[in-house]
């Protein structure tokens, strides 16, 4: 049998009746399930091997059977509608589908279960929306806020401020550390006498006056930093001057952890003076959240709620 038109010409619902045909295995129980005249369904086939050129089903035999190139045709044909069926469930699902980018400001080095389960799960929920996270001091995180009235930060922060809503998310453990070539590298008990006469390594921000960084309400309050011997707004330039030997210096505890345990940093335990701060998720208070900022402010809290012993 000549075909009469090309491929691209097919009919589509002749296909759908042919696979119905072939898993009825009969026309006539494929006439029900498609809801057709027998004499339709015959008819469709008929005109569907007209168009491929040959034969798709025995005839004049008692039991139903497809040719060779019908059972061949009949997979093809099977996937085909397969993958229609997935993409009208792919469809569905993503109706909602968000788009657009979800800015964050954050400190630097911050180890926090509780901001990596948000992150995952934020892009499973809205795999659409791009991130972008900068990297930046609270006192800059702040002012940036407190001034466009717009965007959300992590911060570490003494107190909530006036202007901002300021969500405490958990506290972040800290302590004092020197370098293996300093005089106090190994020693176990620590007097705050000692390390008030020492050299301090200081966090940029913590020296500015903004008076926004824990860093500095730590350091007053111990007496620390009488006098500075090296700064800077980075946490890996700090942690690279205190191992260096410039001085002593406040670092968090976990993102330090390596350094500690390949002995290129100390920590100097101060007996019942835990060091601390709190981290906070700030924005503005007379702003209007962005739509993907709403949302991640909502799954921060869902997952707080969820999961306390994240904090």
């Amino acid at each position: 049998m000549p075909a009469n038109k090309t491929i691209a010409d097919l009919n589509w619902n002749l296909l759908r009746s042919f696979c119905v045909i072939a898993e009825e295995k009969g026309i006539t129980r494929a006439a029900k399930r498609l809801n057709m005249s027998q004499p339709s369904v015959s008819l469709a086939l008929q005109r569907l091997e007209e168009q491929l050129g040959c034969q798709l089903v025995f005839r004049g035999s008692r039991h139903f059977g497809l040719t060779l190139r019908g059972q061949k045709i009949y997979q093809e044909c099977a996937e085909i509608f397969r993958g229609v069926e997935r993409i009208g469930a792919l469809t569905g699902d993503r109706n909602d589908e968000e788009f657009g980018e979800l800015s964050l400001s954050i400190i630097s080095a911050l180890h926090s279960p509780l901001l990596d389960e948000a992150v995952r799960l934020f892009h499973q929920r809205h795999p659409s929306i791009t991130w972008r996270i900068e990297v930046q001091n609270s006192a800059e995180t702040v002012r940036r806020i407190t001034q466009d009235k717009a965007g959300i930060g992590i911060c570490l922060l003494t107190k909530p401020i006036l202007g901002l809503e300021c969500r405490h998310l958990f506290r972040e453990e800290f302590s004092v550390f020197c370098g293996a070539e300093h005089p106090l590298y190994g020693k176990t008990e620590i007097d705050i006498r000692d390390l008030q006469q020492e050299p301090l390594v200081a966090f940029t921000c913590a020296t500015d006056g903004m008076g926004l960084e824990p860093m500095l309400m730590l350091r007053e309050g111990f007496g620390l930093g009488q006098r500075i011997s090296g700064s800077s707004h980075d946490l890996g330039e700090v942690r690279r001057m205190i191992a260096c030997g410039l001085g002593i210096g406040i670092l968090p505890a976990v993102a330090v952890a390596e350094e500690v345990e390949q002995g290129q940093l100390w920590p100097l335990q101060l007996a019942d003076q835990p060091l601390g701060a709190d981290v906070f998720l700030v924005h503005s208070s007379q702003g209007v959240l962005q739509p993907p900022e709403q949302m991640f402010v909502d799954l921060l809290e869902e997952l707080m709620n969820l999961y306390p012993d994240m904090l």
